[in-house]
C-alpha cells in the first residue's frame, strides 16, 4: 500500500510511505505558510519518492488539535487529494504522531506529556503511557488548557516532556499500524479544534424597512 500523509497543525509536513516504510518526507516548521506550501510540498514529496499521485492508495491527515486556520488547510488538501487520486482518507491525532516519535527514540520511557502551542497563552495536550502494536497509548486528551492548569488532570512531575513536532511519517506509520487492529483505520477526519476559531463572522447591520 502506498500512502501520502500530511499535517498542518503546527508546521507543514508531508511524507510518502509504502506500508510503514518512509519513501520521502519534507518538513517545514513555519506555522504561517501552510496555504503557500502545501500544494508544492505534496508534489515534491511524490517526486522525491518516485510515486505518481494515482498510485496512492491512502491519504493520512493530521486531524489536530491545532489552530483553526492552519489545521483546515491540511484537511482541505487531504480531501481534495484523496478525491483526485480515488484514495481512502483516514485521520490521526497529531499529538499521537509526536508521542510515537518520542517513544521510538526512548523505547523504555514511561508516562509522557505532549504539548503544542494553542496560542491565547494555552496549550493543546495529551498524556501517554507507551506504545502498543505501533500505536501510542493515549490515556487522557486531547485537551486545551493553560499549561499551569494541566496539573489539575495529571501528575505532571511523573511525566516526561518533549519538544518534538508532529511529522507526516509518524502519522502514516500510525495509520498503517491501525490497519492491523480490530478497530481498523480511523475514517473520521473531523478536525480537532477543541475551541471556537479566533475569527468569527460579524453580526452585521440591521436593515430597516
Amino acid at each position: 500500500m502506498f500512502s501520502i500523509a500530511l499535517d498542518t497543525s503546527a508546521g507543514t509536513t508531508v511524507a510518502v510511505l509504502k506500508d510503514d516504510v518512509v519513501l520521502s518526507e519534507l518538513n517545514f516548521d513555519e506555522n504561517m505558510t501552510h496555504a503557500e506550501r502545501i500544494g508544492q510540498t505534496l508534489s515534491d514529496a511524490l517526486t522525491k519518492a518516485g510515486i505518481r499521485a494515482k498510485e496512492i492508495d491512502r491519504v493520512v491527515v493530521g486531524a489536530g488539535p491545532g489552530p483553526f486556520t492552519g489545521l483546515r488547510v491540511g484537511l482541505a488538501a487531504a480531501r481534495f487529494f484523496a478525491l483526485g487520486a480515488n484514495a481512502e482518507l483516514v485521520g490521526v491525532c497529531s499529538l499521537d504522531a509526536i508521542a510515537l516519535q518520542f517513544y521510538k527514540q526512548n523505547p523504555s520511557a514511561g508516562s509522557l506529556l505532549v504539548t503544542t502551542d494553542a496560542r491565547r497563552k494555552e496549550v493543546f495536550w495529551a498524556a501517554y503511557s507507551g506504545v502498543s502494536n505501533g500505536i501510542p497509548t493515549r490515556v487522557i486528551g486531547p485537551n486545551v488548557n493553560k499549561e499551569q492548569d494541566i496539573k489539575d488532570f495529571i501528575d505532571i512531575e511523573s511525566h516526561l516532556r518533549t519538544d518534538l513536532l508532529a511529522t507526516a511519517a509518524a502519522l502514516g506509520q500510525i495509520a498503517f499500524s491501525e490497519t492491523n487492529t480490530e478497530l481498523g483505520p480511523n475514517y473520521d477526519v473531523s478536525p480537532i479544534y477543541l475551541r471556537e476559531p479566533d475569527a468569527v463572522p460579524g453580526k452585521g447591520k440591521r436593515v430597516s424597512g
